[in-house]
């Protein structure tokens, strides 16, 4: 997550800003931007523009790269704001979360809430006028779904809140795909599915490694209620389902050989890595040997690869 620097302090005592309520302008902007989780959104755009470049054949429109990229940032920003206002309370009390802007008293909660629904109306209003409406109905719905489903529903109360909850990081793979065509295909949803299916083994290990934090809040990740040998079960499962999907694009005619080789190749990776967290798991491996950040750091590398022979592939072909 992109935070803003400000002195250490304990978790869960917020940062009273400075006699007289000073608080610097360049910290404030800075404290603006971490709320709209910038490294999150990377990952997004990862997604977006390949897809542009397979639906297109080629090189898209440039400028319609640019709308939909900024589009995409303002509306997963919002998204992402709106999570942070409502997660005010229990970002206070994680360690990997309380130096958030509105726990530093960077921000104040009023402001946090009127920026995510001025960026909600923003990205939506540019979708629609700059893009098309339907790209502007999915980036809407995808931060509803999140802002609503997964963080005001499923994420205190059950152990598949990511499950169901990361849907709405699969939606930049249809937005990308109808901001071309103004339409959907059998290419952009099994992309989506792609995003499914890697977003709990993705975020799983992330979570074995901060469990403690989750468990102080009682927010009911799937490493709190379970042993690390059934959580790396469930992702050796749901690796092994992702990189089955991923395969079925040239089979069905949307990708060629080298999207193919990279898919084989990555995935074949990603299922090492799987196999090896289970298998250290199994062993009663807990601690620093468990190495689960591991997969969490190649989770990262693998959407990227993959995602890159997207938009190389159409050019091979």
């Amino acid at each position: 997550m992109c935070v803003t620097a400000v002195e250490s302090r304990p978790a869960g005592v917020a940062l009273t800003p400075s006699p007289g309520g000073h608080r610097p302008y360049g910290a404030r902007v800075k404290a603006f931007v971490a709320l709209t989780k910038p490294r999150i959104i990377e990952l997004l755009l990862i997604t977006t523009v390949p897809v542009m470049f397979l639906a297109a054949q080629g090189v898209p429109d440039l400028w319609l790269v640019l709308t939909t990229t900024v589009g995409g940032y303002l509306s997963a920003g919002g998204a992402n704001a709106l999570n942070m206002y409502i997660d005010r309370d229990i970002d206070a009390l994680m360690d990997r979360t309380s130096q958030r802007p509105l726990v530093t008293g960077m921000v104040s909660p009023r402001e946090c809430l009127a920026f995510g629904i001025a960026l909600a109306v923003i990205s939506t209003l540019w979708f629609g006028l700059l893009v098309n409406w339907l790209s502007a109905g999915l980036a809407l719905g995808a931060l509803l779904f999140y802002v609503v489903v997964y963080t005001m529903l499923l994420k205190r109360r059950t152990s598949q809140n990511i499950i169901w909850g990361g849907i709405a990081g699969c939606l930049p793979v249809l937005i990308g795909w109808s901001a071309v065509t103004n339409s959907l295909s059998w290419a952009a949803v099994i992309l989506f599915a792609v995003i499914f299916f890697w977003t709990p083994p993705h975020y799983w290990p992330l979570s074995m490694k901060v469990k403690e934090d989750y468990a102080r809040v009682g927010v009911p990740m799937l490493p709190v209620i379970a042993s690390n040998q059934v959580v790396a079960r469930q992702i050796v499962i749901y690796s092994w389902v992702m990189v089955g999907v991923s395969l079925l694009l040239t089979p069905l005619g949307y990708t060629g050989w080298f999207y193919l080789t990279v898919a084989l190749l990555a995935g074949g990776f990603w299922l090492w890595e799987a196999h090896g967290l289970q298998n250290r798991a199994k062993a009663g491996v807990t601690g620093g040997k468990l190495k689960e950040m591991r997969l969490f750091h190649w989770s990262i590398t693998y959407v990227s690869l993959l995602f890159l022979a997207v938009a190389v592939d159409p050019f091979l072909r």
